[in-house]
């Protein structure tokens, strides 16, 4: 499995396994889009019209009696940082 040296993943021979058969029918999956009938059908990468209204992702500032309030509230830390769940786990 060469995907793991291009993400430069560390995986195990069992993960590379699982992770291979996983991919494998991913591939095959839409591997059958190959069959469809496009003839006619404009090209799109989507088709609801809608726009992204998501907001620009930048830091706010807060004054220091409210980060010392939410530093406080916050259940785990580590030093300085607020340590949260992870998003990506190896189960």
């Amino acid at each position: 499995m060469k995907l793991d040296i291009s993400a430069r993943l560390h995986l195990t021979d069992e993960e590379k396994e699982r992770y291979a058969d996983q991919l494998s029918a991913v591939f095959d999956y839409i591997g059958m889009l190959d069959e469809v009938d496009t003839t006619g059908v404009a090209e799109t990468c989507q088709v609801t019209g809608l726009e992204d209204v998501v907001r620009e992702d930048v830091a706010s500032e807060c004054d220091e009696e409210t980060r010392k309030k939410i530093i406080a509230q916050f259940p785990a830390k580590v030093g300085n940082l607020l340590k949260v769940k992870a998003v990506f786990t190896a189960e």
